[in-house]
């Protein structure tokens, strides 16, 4: 059965004129970064790191400078584990693979691990942001950490870090509770929903808005074909968003998938 629809699966990225994927919290356990919210996730084990979590836009909104030296003096604030340290697994360079031979034009991730990045996925858009960059509230523009030295600034009594092209205000780059998802992400990410004829969801539960509103935007349109790949079923499978589902590890059926793929068009 697992066999015929990963066989499926290929001749429709094959067929697809304008491939996306969809990733959430799913691919990137398999690299061992916790989930959120699952039997030994992060805010499973440790509430009150999800209660700061809730107040943290907040926070650094009403007192920028104490939020950036609070976070300094505990880098293990938002930690989820050895972040920094974690590689991508086969589930990312799969889709980074499908991305050069042209099949996927794009992948928009929930996760703010950075590991498409450090997978060679071009076309990214990490509509919740990403550990490994920083980001101006005023003019939107990104910048990777160590294009600060925040320890110096610390020292020198220079925080909130400013943004060198208008002075702006500079947070993290990851999306808090209560923050708008930047507005080029946003658009950008709706665009590719709209466009495409492919959705390729790969381990997300579908249920953190409005990112997940992406496949129902998609579905509206008759042509598109959305496949599911994740461990258990979601909103998407019993809603019949999705065309079929794919059930397993990410790390796995996708190898397949390419496999498939590779066969298609030799």
């Amino acid at each position: 059965m697992i066999e015929q629809a990963i066989q499926r699966a290929a001749r429709d990225l094959v067929q697809a004129q304008y491939g996306i994927a969809l990733t959430g919290a799913g691919i990137s356990t398999e690299s061992g970064i916790p989930d959120f919210r699952g039997p030994s996730g992060v805010w499973t084990l440790n509430p009150e790191a999800e209660r700061r979590a809730y107040r943290s836009y907040q926070e650094f909104m009403e007192n920028p400078r104490g939020w950036w030296e609070n976070t300094l003096a505990r880098p293990d604030h938002f930690s989820l584990g050895d972040i920094d340290k974690a590689m991508p697994n086969q589930g990312h360079y799969i889709l980074a693979e499908l991305e050069k031979m042209g099949i996927l034009k794009c992948t928009i991730t929930q996760n703010i691990d950075a590991l498409h990045e450090k997978a060679g996925t071009v076309n990214l858009l990490e509509y919740h942001g990403s550990v490994a960059k920083l980001r101006c509230l005023s003019c939107g523009s990104r910048f990777r950490r160590d294009a600060f030295d925040l320890e110096k600034l610390a020292r020198e009594n220079q925080l909130p870090p400013s943004c060198p092209r208008c002075k702006g205000l500079i947070k993290t780059d990851g999306v808090f509770f209560g923050e708008p998802i930047p507005g080029d992400v946003a658009e950008q990410s709706l665009e590719a929903a709209l466009k495409c004829d492919l959705m390729l969801i790969c381990g997300t539960s579908a249920v953190v808005y409005p990112f997940a509103s992406l496949p129902r935007i998609a579905r509206q349109r008759r042509e598109v074909t959305i496949i599911e790949l994740n461990a258990e079923p979601t909103p998407l499978t019993e809603e019949g968003i999705s065309d079929y589902l794919l059930q397993g590890k990410t790390g796995e059926i996708l190898p397949r998938i390419l496999k498939e793929v590779k066969k298609l068009i030799s």
